[in-house]
Formats: C-alpha cells, sequence, structure tokens
C-alpha cells in the first residue's frame, strides 16, 4: 500500500460509506435501514429478557469486546462478547477452535437473541458456525463482513453489513463505524425517550 496519510483517511472515509447491506434475502438495503432495523431488534431482545451477542477474532475479537460493552453502558442494552479467554481455549481444546463460539451460543443463546458476528474475510470457520448455531435456536443475525461479496458469512444474516476493499485495516474501520452507528443511535434514543418520559411525569 502506497499512499500519503491523507489519501489513507481518505480511502477509510470512502470504504465506511462504500458498505453494503442486505437482507436475508439478497435484497439491498440503504444504511439507514440497516441502523433503524438493528436498533429495533438490539432493543427487543433487552425488552424480552434477551441480549446481543458478539463474536470475531483479532481485531475482530477487539471490536465486539468494545462494542458490547458500550451497548450495556451506553445503549442502555444487555449484551455480551464470547471472548473469554478461558472459554475459548476450553473450547478449542475440548472441541476445536472452529467451534469456540457455536458452543457458547448453544449454551447461552435464547430465542430472541441476537448475534452480531464480524469477520474480515466472511470466511472464518467459527463465526461460519457460529452465525448457523444462532440461527437453528431463533436468534437474530447480524453480520459484518468484506473482501469478496459473495463470502458465506454474508450470506447468513437477517441484516448484512459487507465492506467492498480487500485491505483489513480499510474493512475494519467500516465494521467499527457502522456498528458504532448502531449503538450511538439507539443511545441518542434512549436519552430522548428518557427526557420525554421526566417531562410527562414532571
Amino acid at each position: 500500500m502506497s499512499m500519503s496519510a491523507s489519501e489513507y483517511l481518505l480511502e477509510a472515509a470512502r470504504a465506511v460509506t462504500a458498505v453494503e447491506v442486505t437482507d436475508r434475502a439478497g435484497a439491498s438495503l440503504d444504511v439507514d435501514e440497516f441502523v433503524d432495523t438493528a436498533i429495533y431488534h438490539c432493543r427487543k431482545a433487552h425488552a424480552e429478557g434477551g441480549k446481543v451477542m458478539f463474536v470475531g477474532n483479532g481485531a475482530s475479537a477487539s471490536h465486539a469486546s468494545h462494542m458490547a460493552a458500550d451497548f450495556s453502558k451506553n445503549g442502555g442494552i444487555r449484551s455480551v462478547a464470547f471472548n473469554d479467554a478461558a472459554a475459548l481455549t476450553c473450547y478449542a481444546n475440548d472441541y476445536s477452535y472452529e467451534e469456540v463460539f457455536s458452543r457458547q451460543i448453544e449454551m447461552q443463546g435464547l430465542t430472541g437473541d441476537v448475534l452480531v458476528a464480524i469477520s474480515s474475510s466472511g470466511e472464518s470457520e467459527n463465526i461460519i458456525l457460529a452465525a448457523r448455531a444462532a440461527r437453528k435456536i431463533g436468534v437474530s443475525v447480524i453480520t459484518l463482513s468484506g473482501f469478496k461479496p459473495h463470502n458465506r458469512l454474508r450470506q447468513l444474516g437477517d441484516l448484512n453489513a459487507f465492506t467492498p476493499s480487500p485491505d483489513y485495516g480499510f474493512v475494519e474501520i467500516a465494521h467499527l463505524g457502522i456498528i458504532h452507528a448502531v449503538v450511538d443511535l439507539a443511545a441518542a434514543q434512549k436519552s430522548t425517550e428518557i427526557s420525554i418520559n421526566k417531562r410527562f411525569r414532571a
């Protein structure tokens, strides 16, 4: 990659705005529909006693942990990331690394929960198995992927955000941007509702 810092940042911005969104049937959605629908499903899961689950490897694992914290603290939405080292090594040792997330979802996932599955390539086997396990128990699946448009993960979500870039950095920046939009706008809605409720109680 040969470019200046300013060119890099412009390309990163383009990656965020170039995100392509599809639904379960593969129909195109705009980013507003993606964010609004994701907020709806996440808040519905929380209201019904469920949660949002995050999975990812490497940098995507850090996104998963970051977003689980923000969804809970800022968005007021119950959430968890399945990245605990003891759990990962336990499931990898006793089963396989491919099953480290799917086994946890089978144990802890509930019908009506939401899974956010993050994979830059959309081809990480443990993320694919996680999405499949979630679908089997009635969990809504949101996928964040990149690289190739026909990656396997993109075919498994109820909502799918695909970043058309072959570069890890730009894909990861776009993923963090779009999922941050979900939690930040959910938090803004929550703040508005709190203000309205306080006004009507006064």
